[in-house]
């Protein structure tokens, strides 16, 4: 009988996940944070360890990183729980080495087939039955793959690109890859009229421009720099060498991908249902959760209103006049231009 190691500090959730999973004839070890998961994982060794994002004492990224440094457990499965409003913290999750996340709240169906696929990939690599898929040099676990992409970027040359500076262009072929290392770069699309609709943020340590090379066409957007930035650069020759002779980091990209098409399929329905008030607060919540670890005070959001109305997507004029309304509802405050997040539960959990 296969082992599950289950944490996640809602008493509800692990209780029901854990009933899905017995009911399937796995052995469950439930923690009910990140620091009694590691204490289980290194008493039961589990073949598989479903993981909570957002936890008190040690989140997921803790854990992760905790069990990738034991020589016992760095190869074993490991799979993020993560609810819709963190779309953009599972895209670390899958950097920092995560197999596979399932999206709360999810059905038993998904979470089984989730747990069998990387059960059964994991027995695969371990009996060798790889059918040719992985060369000598690319089977290593995980975070041996990390390690070469990062020893990869290692000694580039490296772009300083100026606020407001165009990086590539829509429509433009693309012949090298971006690796963002100090910074804040936008990536948006145009219509006829020159207005703007942002489609993805990205800070350090994000790859950049990698879907139109991994497509083989031409950029379907624009990136520019929200602030002064620097990013090393990557010839596509070297890029697409890599990705043949390791199919682990080819793999990386697309579950990069992956998290992409999520996050746009996500974005569309936003801005196809939600009120003027919730746009703003997704986009307000947004800049704040992508870029809080960067920041020197983590609440606070230094963007131009243009900007904030494009990630929203809707006119500057309805956006700092909404703004204004969530100030006078005591949900942000504005000093200097900047805008200071005061009740994030409230502006996540506004009504539409």
């Amino acid at each position: 009988m296969k082992k599950i190691l289950l944490i996640e500090d809602n008493d509800e959730i692990r209780s029901n996940t854990a009933e899905i999973l017995e009911l399937s004839n796995y052995k469950i070890i439930e923690a009910p944070d990140g620091k009694a998961g590691i204490e289980k994982a290194l008493e039961s060794t589990p073949d598989l360890i479903i993981c909570d994002i957002m936890m008190p004492k040690l989140d997921g990224y803790g854990v992760l990183h905790a069990i990738q440094k034991n020589e016992l457990l760095k190869n074993t499965p490991f799979i993020f729980l993560t609810a819709k409003s963190e779309r953009n913290d599972f895209r670390k999750g899958m950097e920092l080495g995560a197999d596979d996340y399932i999206v709360k709240p999810f059905t038993g169906t998904e979470l089984l087939t989730a747990v069998d696929s990387r059960l059964k990939k994991n027995e695969w690599l371990k009996q060798g039955k790889t059918n040719g898929l992985l060369n000598d040099a690319a089977s290593t676990n995980t975070n041996s793959g990390r390690e070469l992409l990062h020893s990869f970027i290692d000694g580039r040359n490296t772009n300083k690109y100026k606020r407001k500076q165009i990086i590539y262009s829509e429509g433009n072929h693309p012949n090298r890859l971006y690796f963002l290392v100090k910074g804040k770069v936008k990536v948006y699309k145009s219509n006829e009229e020159g207005k703007e609709l942002v489609t993805d943020l990205y800070g350090p340590g994000d790859f950049i421009g990698y879907i139109a090379m991994l497509e083989g066409g031409v950029y379907k957007d624009t990136a520019e720099a929200l602030e002064e930035s620097e990013l090393a650069v990557i010839p596509k020759e070297d890029f697409d060498e890599l990705l043949t002779k390791n199919p682990i980091v080819a793999k990386k990209f697309i579950q990069l991908m992956a998290v992409n098409i999520e996050e746009k399929q996500a974005q569309l329905l936003g801005m196809a249902y939600n009120s003027l008030r919730k746009k703003v607060a997704e986009a307000v919540l947004l800049l704040f959760r992508k870029y809080k670890d960067i920041n020197s005070c983590n609440n606070i959001i230094d963007i131009s209103r243009e900007s904030l109305a494009t990630i929203a997507g809707t006119a500057t004029e309805s956006l700092i006049r909404t703004l204004s309304d969530f100030k006078n509802e005591k949900l942000l405050d504005i000093k200097n231009g900047n805008i200071i997040l005061l009740d994030e539960n409230k502006l996540e959990n506004l009504a539409n």
